[in-house]
């Protein structure tokens, strides 16, 4: 049957359309907890073997490692899921203390970079670190991870406590290329000097408040327990 010329079409009402579109946001927003929790455990696996590698990269000498949390001026022995300020002791095989990797972020030109560092506290140096989260420009990551004379850097970068060790006798920053003259300082990648400043700063930020606390607990790493 036709419909005549002059007849109005009939629309859904509101009451239907509101109920559409609830049923749909709701099923969306379903769809999206379920992807959520789903990739959660995957993306957690990922980041504890990316933080693996990263410790025995920065420890080299390490054939074991021990998990602690920062708890004020303590190290509380813990695991890989516990919340909080971690610091990993790496041992030798004759369950020496080599170091200790600690977790260190800053801005970076974008967004927020996530280091491992290592510390080898005999020295009281910072012997390398690697990247492990970065969201800033193609390169950022392996630029400081390849370039000879930044990791050069690392070969002992000063992380010497002051005398009451309570921080840092010297804050750890970064020169432009060509111009360092004392240990503690970062001699900047040539035309990179964003990036070599976000390194500083995040180092220094991490070793001020962490190393006063790993040498008060030395002697209690050193026997790999509480």
């Amino acid at each position: 049957m036709s419909t005549p010329e002059n007849q109005v079409p009939e629309f859904p009402s509101s009451t239907k359309l509101i109920t559409t579109l609830a049923s749909v946001a709701m099923i969306s927003g379903l769809l999206v907890v379920l992807v959520y929790e789903f990739t959660k455990p995957i993306i957690a696996e990922n980041q504890r073997l990316a933080t693996e590698r990263a410790i025995f990269k920065v420890l080299p000498k390490a054939k074991s490692r021990l998990t602690f949390v920062v708890n004020q001026n303590k190290l509380v022995l813990a695991d890989d899921k516990t919340i909080g300020n971690l610091v990993y002791a790496g041992y030798d095989k004759q369950n020496q203390l080599v170091g200790v990797a600690i977790n260190a972020a800053g801005q970076g030109y974008q967004d927020i970079v996530k280091i491992l560092y290592g510390y080898n506290p005999n020295s009281a140096c910072i012997i390398g670190f690697d990247v492990l989260k970065s969201t800033e420009t193609p390169g950022f990551g392996t630029k400081i991870t390849t370039d000879e004379d930044f990791l050069a850097n690392f070969k002992c970068l000063d992380a010497q406590l002051n005398v009451t060790q309570s921080a840092l006798a010297n804050a750890i920053t970064s020169v432009r290329h060509g111009t360092k003259k004392h240990d503690w300082q970062i001699d900047a990648i040539s035309g990179s000097t964003i990036t070599s400043n976000a390194i500083g700063r995040m180092l220094n930020k991490s070793a001020q408040a962490v190393l006063p606390v790993v040498t008060q607990n030395l002697d209690m790493l050193k026997q790999g327990k509480q």
